[in-house]
């Protein structure tokens, strides 16, 4: 399984439309859309986890795709480093 880094995700976007999107290239495990602990306004950002080739052909086919005027980013997440 493989965690998917999406980017540059209009704010209007939640976790339901996310996973809907992520779905047509295969199970999506989870779907989670960022959002300010402050706020609870969306972050712009967001990470999804599928099968490792439904994963490899969803970010091929995602990144750079428009969705309401916003380029999609979208690639294979790293951990972050603890500091």
């Amino acid at each position: 399984m493989k965690k998917i880094y999406v980017g540059n995700l209009p704010w209007s976007i939640g976790e339901s439309e996310l996973k809907d999107l992520f779905s047509e290239f295969g199970a999506v495990h989870s779907a989670a859309v960022i959002s300010d602990r402050e706020t609870g306004r969306s972050r712009g950002f967001g990470f999804v986890e599928l099968d490792d080739a439904d994963a490899d052909r969803a970010i091929s086919d995602l990144d750079g795709r428009e969705m309401e005027g916003r380029a999609l980013k979208v690639n294979e997440a790293h951990d972050k480093q603890r500091r």
